[in-house]
Parts: C-alpha cells; sequence; structure tokens
C-alpha cells in the first residue's frame, strides 16, 4: 500500500508512461474526482467520475471527507478520501495524477504515506515543441499550458523524486521503481505499531 503522486506540465508524456508503467506495478487504484454534475452518455460512474448528490456531498464536507474540493458552475467537484482510504486498506497503492495545488493538499492529509514524482521534458523549449506537434490545441491554448508549465516547475523541490522524459523507456523504467518503492512506505501509525511490537519481543 501506499500512495502516489504524479505531476507535470501538459507535454510532459505522463499519460504514455502511465500506460505502460502500471501493468508492472500490481494491485492500483486510480483515485478520481466526486461531482454532483450530471452523468454524461458515455460515462460510467466508477471510472470517469464518482457522481453523487449535493445532500451526500455537502455531507461529505461537513465530515471532512474530502482532500479538496471547489464549487463550479453550480456543481461540485472534489477528490473524496474515502475511497483513497478504502483502497490502502485493501493494499492497494493510490496514484492521483494531478496539479502542484492538488500534490499539497494530498501532502497535508496523507504526507506519511505519499510519495511523488515530477514528470518533465528536459528544457522549455523541448515541452513547446512537443505542445505544438500536437496540432490539436489553439495557439491560446498552448500559450496558456506553458505558462502554467513554468508556474508549476516552480514547486520541483516539494517532490521526492524527478523524471526527465527524453528518453520514454528509461523513464518508464524510472516510474516502475519508484511506483514498487512507494507501495513499501509505512504509515507512522504502522511504525509505532511496529516498535512497539519490536520493543516487546
Amino acid at each position: 500500500m501506499g500512495i502516489l503522486v504524479i505531476s507535470g506540465p501538459s507535454g510532459a508524456g505522463k499519460s504514455s508512461i502511465i500506460e505502460r508503467a502500471t501493468p508492472r506495478l500490481g494491485d492500483i487504484y486510480f483515485s478520481i474526482s466526486t461531482t454532483t454534475r450530471p452523468q454524461r452518455e458515455g460515462e460510467i460512474d466508477g471510472v470517469h467520475y464518482n457522481f453523487v448528490d449535493k445532500k451526500s456531498f455537502e455531507h461529505d464536507i461537513k465530515e471532512g471527507n474530502f482532500l479538496e474540493y471547489a464549487r463550479v458552475h453550480d456543481n461540485y467537484y472534489g477528490t473524496s478520501i474515502k475511497p483513497v482510504k478504502e483502497a490502502l486498506a485493501q493494499g492497494k497503492l493510490v496514484i492521483f495524477d494531478i496539479d502542484v495545488q492538488g500534490h499539497g493538499f494530498v501532502r497535508n492529509r496523507l504526507g506519511d504515506l505519499t510519495t511523488s514524482v515530477f514528470i518533465t521534458p528536459p528544457t522549455l523549449a523541448e515541452l513547446k515543441d512537443r505542445l505544438q506537434s500536437r496540432s490539436t490545441d489553439s495557439s491560446a491554448v498552448v500559450s496558456k499550458r506553458i505558462e502554467n508549465a513554468i508556474f508549476e516547475i516552480e514547486a520541483l523541490n516539494e517532490y521526492d523524486f524527478l523524471i526527465i522524459n527524453d528518453d520514454l523507456d528509461k523513464a518508464v523504467e524510472q516510474f516502475v521503481t519508484i511506483g514498487q518503492a512507494a507501495k513499501l512506505k509505512y504509515s507512522n501509525d504502522e511504525i509505532s505499531a511496529f516498535l512497539k511490537q519490536w520493543n516487546n519481543l
């Protein structure tokens, strides 16, 4: 069990690395957002989002069951801690693909179980090339993503590991190693219980 937080700019190759690496990490759980917005055609509850009603969401807010949440266009969105705790209790590695702000929230609530990795291309110029070569986004969207990347890279020293994705095969191997290490992390409560047991031997 353990928590692995992944962050990095759009165009860093996070999705490609995760897709290739996760089959080698055993039992995992991808954290997904909980929302009160209506379920759209083609969306699967528990896969794309956890869909709940407003009353349930607000109850969970009062109970402190969200790592973070926000209200957008009269709908709530948040990261529920309940399925995360359930997955951890089942011994799964919980993976968050979130931004640097989300990383901060997870660290504050679950820091003793959290391992984090920031994934980035080797240079800003390389990131620009990747985003522009996609030809799927407008120049305004590309500019915004570059602006966000410049902001996010400033939080690099808050992460445990850095993967410089200039060789996908190498990046995947590094990610697998980090994920395997994250699974071996003990919580503070588990360490305290072990120390108590060890001293009684």
